[in-house]
């Protein structure tokens, strides 16, 4: 049974899923993708794919599955922009009352959507609108869950709860309504490509909350480009980064007590970053708007300079 906002909301959608994907380049990997998303036992929704700038056969190959009509499939061409723009495109024309993500070099398993739409289903009537989604686990190609199971198999609770108090850690993967999503759009960042997800994510749990279930969904498969493994591209993305750790700062700091490691690194990350961007240390303080926040920060200033020292000399050493 929907309530009277869901009832609204569902005149709105043509699908109850969309699931997006953002590509970049990846016409090798959709294919699998594609695979995944024939096999759903729930079929009740669109694929919508927003091409960020593709210079390979991408468009080719969309184009020969549009043709099948064996699923519901939109493509959208953009100019190279980054993967957030990509999202927040999807958001604005998605037909489905829940989005998705689902990257283009992953896959899910066969009943992904019915599992979804089963636990979504069954939040409690009286507690619905205080939800925007369900997040699952996820796992390699060989079947083995990445990162920890949740303490429960099913928790109700948002992803800054889950992330310090309870531990969760690895990869996850879930939908949030698309209402929500409207709410929550990707900060457009000058000068860069790249926007950390966690900004969105974490700005919707202080809001809704998340029904967490411990089902493997989602089948990751390791990138050929990570971000994490490439120096160069961590320094191209560090506006991105400055972004992320000072929302760690100004915003998740009040979960200090649970998880100081996390927080002495997101703070000695934060100076590492804004270093690269030659941002002067009275500018650093001045953007952070807790006491503890700046106390933190001032604290691990020295660990700061270390990790900007060394990724220096590792780029000297790689030229």
């Amino acid at each position: 049974m929907e309530t009277p906002v869901e009832q609204l909301i569902n005149t709105q959608y043509q699908y109850k899923f969309t699931v997006f994907t953002a590509t970049y380049n990846r016409a090798h990997t959709l294919g699998r993708l594609y695979k995944s998303l024939k096999s759903q036992t729930f079929r009740d929704f669109e694929w919508l794919i927003v091409d960020d700038g593709s210079m390979d056969k991408t468009s080719e190959v969309v184009e020969e599955w549009l043709k099948e009509n064996i699923i519901n499939i939109r493509y959208i061409y953009q100019k190279n922009s980054g993967k957030h723009i990509a999202f927040n495109k999807g958001v604005e024309v998605a037909k489905g009352k829940l989005f998705l993500n689902l990257d283009s070099d992953d896959y899910c398993v066969e009943n992904a959507l019915e599992t979804f739409n089963y636990h979504w289903d069954n939040i409690p009537i009286h507690q619905k609108e205080e939800f925007s989604g369900v997040t699952c686990l996820c796992q390699d190609e060989n079947g083995v869950v990445l990162g920890n199971t949740f303490s429960s198999d099913i928790i109700d609770s948002n992803a800054l709860e889950i992330r310090y108090k309870l531990k969760a850690k690895g990869e996850k993967w879930g939908f949030h309504k698309t209402d929500v999503l409207k709410k929550f759009p990707f900060p457009e960042i000058s000068n860069s490509s790249y926007c950390p997800e966690s900004i969105v994510w974490s700005s919707i749990s202080k809001i809704y909350k998340t029904r967490f279930i411990n089902e493997p969904l989602r089948v990751y498969c390791k990138g050929e480009d990570q971000l994490t493994q490439n120096l160069s591209s961590l320094k191209k993305h560090t506006p991105g980064f400055v972004l992320w750790y000072k929302h760690i700062l100004n915003t998740e700091i009040s979960y200090l007590r649970y998880a100081p490691i996390n927080f002495i690194h997101s703070s000695a990350n934060y100076s590492r970053f804004s270093i690269h961007q030659r941002i002067s240390l009275l500018k650093q303080v001045e953007e952070l708007n807790k006491n503890m926040g700046r106390l933190l920060w001032f604290i691990t200033i020295p660990l700061g300079y270390l990790l900007y020292f060394k990724d220096e000399f590792k780029l000297l050493q790689n030229k």
